[in-house]
This record gives C-alpha cells, structure tokens and sequence, in this order.
C-alpha cells in the first residue's frame, strides 16, 4: 500500500493479519458487505492462485470482480469489463507486476460503448 499512498485512495484492510489460514469466502463476504453498503466503489483482493476468492467475490451482484494476471488484463477488466475489484494471486504474480497492475487498472476508465451492453446484462 506504500506504493499507492496519496490523498487520492483510502484503505479499508479486510485482513488478513497474520500467519494463520483464513478462509477467502469470509473476506470476500466482507468485502461484498461493503459495496452493498456502498462503503467502497473499488478492491484489492489475494489469495494463492487468485482463483477462489475470485468466485466467491463474484457472488456478490455488485462486484465484478477480474484476476489479473499482467498489464493488458489490468486495462482490459476496466476499459471493457468495468470490473470494480482486481484480484492478485499471491503464489502466481510477483509484486513489482502486481503493483504495476494496480496502478494501471486504477488510471483505466470504462470505455462504455458497445462493451455496456454486454456488462448490463451481467444484472448489475
């Protein structure tokens, strides 16, 4: 979170905290809690491959949740998916790309267009 540190984003963290085991379901429910709420527009989330917490992110009807694996998925998720969390995971990307990522899928805007009527009919 170093790198992203500015006036411009505030962070909420979800956990977890330590070395123990977590289950991705709950954090991602806490997240999904949040964007019901309407506390949040945006996410981070990591697991080990990604995978599992992607699923259980996009359980939610207000998340759309994209695992990114490199640049062009980052821009992509946001330019013609409108995904409002990106998701990293922890044993498949290093953190330099992972930041880099970031970044970019923060800078990225909805190109709307042609790609809204394909992301108005996920029900969101």
């Amino acid at each position: 979170m170093e790198s992203l540190s500015s006036d411009q984003y505030e962070f909420i963290d979800l956990g977890s905290h330590g070395e123990n085991p977590v289950d991705y379901p709950d954090i991602a429910s806490k997240m999904g809690e949040l964007f019901m709420k309407e506390r949040v527009k945006t996410g981070i989330l990591v697991c080990g491959s990604g995978i599992g917490i992607s699923i259980a992110a996009n359980r939610f009807k207000s998340i759309r949740a994209a695992l990114v694996h490199n640049q062009a998925a980052a821009s992509s998720a946001r330019l013609h998916n409108d995904a409002n969390v990106i998701v990293f995971g922890g044993r498949v990307i290093n953190e330099n790309l992972a930041i880099e990522c970031l970044k970019l899928f923060l800078e990225t805007e909805f190109e709307g267009g042609r790609h809204q009527a394909r992301v108005s009919k996920l029900g969101q």
